[in-house]
């Protein structure tokens, strides 16, 4: 799959399957036409910036600056030699900041990756409520 259609595919998962809590996305290109990230804009006026490369490389990061602007969660593969330590290194996730990083499990496949966050993100949300 080209990587235009793997965004495509992401956009679609994301407001066909996460409409409770996906108000808009938007798949942001680089002048060439390519894909850069998809942008997701929640319910609590927070977002997400999903980016994926052809190489294998990938973010997920919801940021909540609008709620604590140090409040950040992220899976990513990028091999920073600071979170060596995390058994899944190089993938690792920052759980509610940037110093505080586990281990991550999130799928390796964009489709089933953005199903697994944007039910984090859901979960998150309806316990915030509570």
């Amino acid at each position: 799959m080209s990587i235009s259609a793997t965004y495509d595919e992401l956009h679609r998962i994301a407001l066909a399957e996460f409409a409770e809590i996906v108000v808009y996305a938007d798949i942001q290109r680089l002048p060439t036409g390519d894909p850069r990230k998809l942008r997701l804009f929640l319910v609590d006026n927070s977002f997400v910036d999903v980016f994926v490369s052809v190489t294998g490389r990938y973010s997920y990061h919801w940021a909540r600056a609008n709620i604590d602007v140090s409040t950040i969660y992220r899976h990513d593969n990028a091999p920073h030699k600071a979170w060596r330590f995390v058994a899944t290194f190089p993938k690792h996730f920052h759980n509610g900041g940037e110093e505080n990083v586990t281990e991550s499990t999130i799928s390796d496949e964009p489709a089933d990756a953005i199903r697994e966050f944007c039910r984090f993100i859901m979960q998150t949300l309806r316990d915030e409520a509570r």
